[in-house]
């Protein structure tokens, strides 16, 4: 696809594809005189609809959606974006990240004891620009240490770090000897100041650090009720928190205004969390049909986290040594579990998509939906106005006025090839245009 370049004042490159117009990407922040632009969009995927729109044009003022006409209208001083060859969308959302995550393969011990806060903040600066530009805008970002992910919602809200908007968990929360116990498997004398910041023994002990975490600016609360895969020593069948400490959990971040995301591999994990309260369930490999049915009943979402999975079994099954041995035996347990979010959706659960990575790969998670029997326009409704629902926020998630200009486009149509979402040709987060024509926006960041 040619490319055309234009300079543009600032020293801001911007690569239009051929059938778009220059668009001028500037910093985040507000603009000395509102900023008109008009997106003629030839397909609209709109978020709220599973049946497109053809020929509309999206007017934005500024970040936010003003108004979606029929037609390609052109208003006078708007700057025009030419997407009538493309299919458009709202900014899609990824509701299970870990944007601080160092790559899982290789050796987690050494790792572990050699590995930086640093090192996590300066990779997780790297992610949070590969997962903007993959056409994810929005993350729900489960569980980051350090205070990394906190840091980093700060820097991109600040426009110092290009990234997508950013719901965090902070530490999540667990038991000692569970999926946050760093130490577990190593020798008793070995420790580290950072470990076990996650760790809440007891209904008090959990109140308490979901407590410390809202103060710290957290959005969401996480708990690992369950024991976890990448993890050494636990059992990810087993419930490792006690109903009292689940309570505690739900009950505190409810007081606070905040959601409760779940990490659940067992059943006993699984139905006591929705039972109690949790918003969603994370993972759910041993949810049976009495799981389905109560997630159901309680209106809870199932975030699948397919990817993850399905990369742990690949390397479980044909290259070992790139794991830890308990991960390979936990994983090769568990097999590719596509099978549980064809069941969850056949029993009528609330869908949302999560892929459970933090490097750019997310929406490959899309085909693997597709794949376990939902339709594409029913995965990119998960990743749309399911996500939003679940986050919380009306503000993003549709293509509709008065939500935050959170736009992408591909070439083709995603509704016959779902796999078209790992192509994305265009983003724009809050109506700043981070990538056109499939080349990536280098845009100068301006500390406000």
């Amino acid at each position: 696809m040619a490319s055309l370049f234009r300079t543009l004042a600032g020293g801001v490159a911007l690569a239009c594809a051929v059938g778009l117009s220059p668009s001028l990407a500037q910093a985040p922040g507000p603009s000395p005189t509102p900023k008109t632009t008009a997106i003629h969009a030839g397909r609209l995927i709109d978020g709220l609809s599973a049946r497109p729109q053809s020929q509309v044009t999206i007017l934005i003022t500024d970040d936010r959606i003003t108004a979606v006409e029929p037609g390609f209208v052109s208003p006078p001083g708007a700057e025009v974006i030419d997407l009538s060859s493309a299919t458009v969308l709202p900014g899609l959302i990824d509701g299970h990240t870990h944007v601080t995550s160092l790559r899982r393969t290789g050796n987690g011990i050494a790792k572990s004891v050699t590995y930086s806060p640093l090192d996590m903040a300066l990779a997780a600066t790297v992610n949070a620009e590969a997962i903007l530009r993959s056409g994810v805008t929005t993350v729900r970002d489960l569980g980051g240490n350090y205070g990394t992910d906190l840091a980093l919602k700060k820097a991109i809200e600040l426009g110092e770090v290009a990234g997508p908007r950013m719901w965090v968990a902070g530490e999540a929360i667990g038991p000692t000897g569970g999926h946050t116990d760093w130490s577990h498997g190593y020798a008793e004398d070995m420790s580290r100041r950072d470990w076990g910041a996650g760790l809440a023994d007891g209904a008090d002990a959990v109140t308490r650090l979901a407590r410390t975490q809202h103060k710290l600016g957290v959005n969401i609360i996480k708990i690992m009720p369950s024991g976890g895969v990448v993890s050494q020593g636990d059992d990810p069948k087993a419930q490792l928190m006690t109903e009292a400490e689940i309570r505690a959990a739900v009950d505190t971040a409810h007081a606070m205004g905040m959601k409760v995301a779940a990490h659940g591999h067992g059943k006993e994990a699984i139905d006591i969390a929705v039972r109690l309260g949790a918003s969603s369930i994370e993972h759910g490999t041993y949810a049976d049909d009495e799981s389905w049915r109560l997630m159901k009943t309680h209106g809870t979402y199932f975030v699948p986290t397919l990817l993850t999975t399905q990369r742990l079994y690949d390397l479980a099954t044909h290259a070992p040594q790139t794991l830890n041995p308990y991960t390979v035996r936990k994983v090769l347990e568990m097999g590719s579990s596509i099978g549980k979010l064809t069941r969850a959706h056949k029993a009528g659960v609330k869908i949302a998509f999560g892929s459970d990575t933090g490097l750019g790969e997310n929406l490959q998670e899309a085909a693997l939906m597709v794949e376990a029997g939902m339709t594409p326009a029913e995965v990119i409704l998960a990743a749309t106005a399911n996500a939003a629902d679940l986050i919380g926020s009306n503000e993003i998630g549709a293509v509709q006025a008065g939500r935050y200009a959170d736009i992408v486009a591909v070439a083709g149509d995603p509704l016959t090839d779902i796999t078209e979402l790992e192509r994305v040709q265009f983003v724009m987060k809050g109506g700043v245009v981070y990538k056109a024509g499939g080349e990536n926006l280098y845009v100068q960041m301006v500390n406000p």
